[in-house]
């Protein structure tokens, strides 16, 4: 059986980090959007990161950042995966292959044509979130989750997910889900105890 993934995204200080992988996150997510209200910066990530052990896979948000900005950042951060959360089109990320590092895709999702755009991408996974106009992720909002259907794809799925319907998502049967700020206090602080009953409601279904 597929153990599905958890990440936990919008990591900005080693408390949260710790706590996230203890419980039993499988990815942390670092943004690096300067607009966010969870952005950190890379010399800061890095020293969260550099004090985790090597098993927990490090994950860079990033929109719309030119290719430069992406290589340096994952050099500082030692990033395992690139996630492109903006408008990248499939030739930008396509031009990351070359640069040792595996590659999410985020899709903003308002109904079925926006799911068949999963089709042009070639990234190691695809992230389908919810649409808002005005932010790039980290909405809180979820979209439904019904018009996914099957898609030939690693998909993590982002959106509203939070310790309610955690379990309904993973049994969508996806690759994994992307968890931000269904477990906050507020946009720079996790609630470990959401976090906790967010793991704890799901660990029937990932064996």
């Amino acid at each position: 059986m597929l153990i599905t993934k958890v990440k936990i995204c919008g990591i900005t200080n080693y408390e949260d980090a710790v706590a996230a992988m203890d419980f039993g996150a499988d990815l942390l997510g670092f943004n690096f959007y300067s607009k966010s209200p969870r952005y950190i910066a890379p010399s800061e990530a890095a020293d969260i990161i550099n004090q985790l052990p090597g098993f927990i896979d490090i994950v860079g948000v990033f929109v719309n950042a030119p290719i430069e900005e992406i290589h340096n950042t994952k050099q500082i951060c030692s990033l395992n995966w690139v996630q492109l959360h903006g408008d990248e089109n499939p030739e930008f990320c396509n031009s990351l292959r070359s640069h040792d590092i595996k590659t999410m895709k985020a899709i903003r999702v308002k109904d079925k044509t926006d799911i068949e755009k999963t089709k042009s991408f070639f990234t190691d996974a695809i992230l389908l979130d919810a649409f808002n106009p005005k932010k790039y992720g980290g909405t809180g909002i979820s979209f439904d989750w019904n018009i996914i259907g099957h898609i030939g794809k690693r998909i993590f799925l982002a959106g509203g997910i939070n310790p309610d319907n955690a379990a309904t998502a993973v049994k969508l049967g996806v690759y994994g889900i992307d968890v931000c700020s269904g477990v906050e206090t507020s946009p720079r602080k996790k609630d470990h105890k959401k976090m906790k009953q967010l793991f704890d409601n799901i660990r029937y279904l990932r064996g």
